[in-house]
């Protein structure tokens, strides 16, 4: 694999892990998404709440949550009470019901301002990568292994892969902070 096939999946899969954050966060619409983070207290340790309970959203306003094993209702709900998204289960036995309440200003403002650190923490992973990439074109150029006109093309070519890089997780961040701020 090439270096720069090797730095392009590094920053796939860094963009990919900034889009899968930004999901979490709420917009005050219901998606299931938002409880990918929730852990619950079962089987002997701490587990995802989607490996052991379905969440669908039956309506903009509403999340169900309904458990494989009904004795894992009360965890569930104690799960998602404290899991710090802002959110008051309620069960009626056989399914955990959460009601999405809408977004005030501050806390939209709150929500943008924790997808700029989950961008940054992107932007970091892809200078990383690009950090990388150049390290071992700089060690083949010094083992003559590649010549230097074709290093500095290649930490050219790895500089315009971060700069795309950069651009599309300034897209995505732009595009869920017009959702979150969205009323």
């Amino acid at each position: 694999m090439s270096i720069l096939d090797e730095t392009k999946k590094k920053m796939d899969d860094a963009l990919a892990a900034v889009g899968r954050d930004f999901v979490t966060v709420r917009t005050g619409k219901a998606v299931p998404a938002i409880l990918d983070a929730v852990r619950v207290r079962a089987y002997g340790g701490q587990v995802p709440l989607n490996q052991v309970a379905t969440v669908t959203a039956p309506d903009a306003s509403l999340l169900l949550v309904q458990p494989f094993d009904p004795s894992l209702i009360g965890e569930i709900e104690k799960a998602v009470l404290s899991s710090g998204l802002g959110l008051n289960p309620s069960s009626d036995g056989s399914v955990v019901r959460v009601p999405v309440p809408p977004l005030n200003e501050e806390r939209r403002r709150e929500y943008v301002r924790l997808l700029y650190k989950m961008a940054e923490q992107g932007r970091i992973s892809i200078r990383h990568a690009r950090q990388a990439a150049n390290d071992r074109v700089r060690s083949r150029t010094l083992s003559h292994e590649i010549g230097e006109d074709e290093g500095h093309r290649l930490r050219g070519r790895v500089q315009k892969l971060t700069d795309e890089y950069v651009r599309k997780i300034e897209d995505l961040l732009n595009r869920k902070e017009r959702e979150v701020m969205e009323i």
